[in-house]
């Protein structure tokens, strides 16, 4: 049987820790004996006050030494106060490089402090993968994946991606075949691809002297469109406008367009019968094969298969009503 520590803080969402012990519970369950010895433990072995739950723990540090596997589920997006709150276990942390460590969602965090993500491949949310970088310019962040494995360590990305990596985990242990079950019960699809696929297309911009701007773009975006004309609806330079798009996008004018362009075509796969040829057309790309080029680039995924899982979610969200 395989001893599972799963460690508990004031900052642990409560969802990430109910999601992966619901997961590896459901798991003993299906495969009719207890194939995971679930425990929680924290700093000092006292229960938890999260928000809204006290957390009740099964030991301290020295409860979990004992563990094969420990499981960090997600601690919010709180990175600076999370880390100084949970300063005590980072050099215990350090200490577990001879145990199977797994890090849900922002917890990637604490791994990388403590030093064991070191020249190792590890994801976390996209929305925290800039913060990540930064901050951690030894780890071969791969904020694309929902999920990495190097050595004995395991990150995973956002929310249901820590599903993800708990079902690998049960297929690393137990089987592909009870993951399967797992997945199946709790209506998830196994090897889902990449994180690509949720992250917003277009970022956020707080510089609302440019909402004009994007308000032209978004009704002319399938028009052939350059920096010099961009420039000219904006009244100002060629050079100031790269200047200030960067700026407040992060992306050049060109780079936006395409994502806007993307996210259009999304907006009628989901929603309409229309063939790619007349998609690629609507939003302003020459051909199809171009289009479809783009559009995997930027969301992980094919226009076809991006169609499918809509019309599958859509179908699913009938059936539930």
């Amino acid at each position: 049987m395989l001893r599972i520590a799963l460690y508990v803080c004031p900052q642990t969402v409560c969802s990430s820790l109910s999601m992966a012990q619901d997961a590896f519970s459901l798991a003993n369950r299906l495969a009719g004996a207890p194939r995971f010895q679930l425990q929680r433990f924290s700093l000092d072995g006292q229960p938890v006050q999260l928000e809204f739950a006290q957390i009740l723990v099964d030991g301290g540090l020295e409860l979990a030494e004992q563990a094969d596997l420990l499981i960090v589920p997600a601690t919010g997006s709180a990175i600076s106060s999370t880390l100084e709150s949970n300063a005590k276990l980072l050099p215990w942390l350090a200490l577990r490089d001879q145990q199977q460590v797994a890090s849900l969602c922002s917890s990637a965090f604490l791994l990388a402090a403590a030093g064991l993500l070191d020249g190792r491949q590890a994801t976390t949310h996209w929305a925290l993968a800039d913060a990540f970088a930064r901050r951690f310019p030894q780890v071969k962040l791969r904020s694309d994946l929902l999920l990495t494995e190097d050595g004995p360590l395991f990150c995973s990305g956002g929310a249901q991606a820590g599903l993800d990596l708990c079902l690998h985990l049960i297929a690393l242990h137990a089987g592909e075949w009870l993951a399967q079950q797992v997945a199946s019960a709790m209506v998830i699809e196994r090897q889902r691809g990449t994180q690509t696929r949720f992250a917003p297309l277009l970022p956020s911009s707080e510089d609302k002297s440019l909402a004009p701007l994007l308000t032209w773009l978004r009704e002319h975006h399938a028009e052939a469109i350059d920096l010099n004309r961009l420039a000219q609806q904006a009244h100002c330079s060629a050079r100031t406008l790269l200047r200030r798009f960067r700026q407040a996008t992060g992306l050049t004018p060109g780079d936006y367009l395409q994502r806007l362009r993307i996210s259009l075509a999304q907006q009628a796969l989901a929603e309409s019968a229309q063939s790619l040829e007349q998609i690629a057309s609507q939003v302003g790309f020459a051909d199809r094969a171009t289009f479809a080029k783009r559009f995997k680039q930027l969301c992980g995924e094919t226009p076809g298969t991006f169609r499918k899982r809509m019309r599958r979610n859509q179908a699913h969200k009938v059936s539930e009503g």
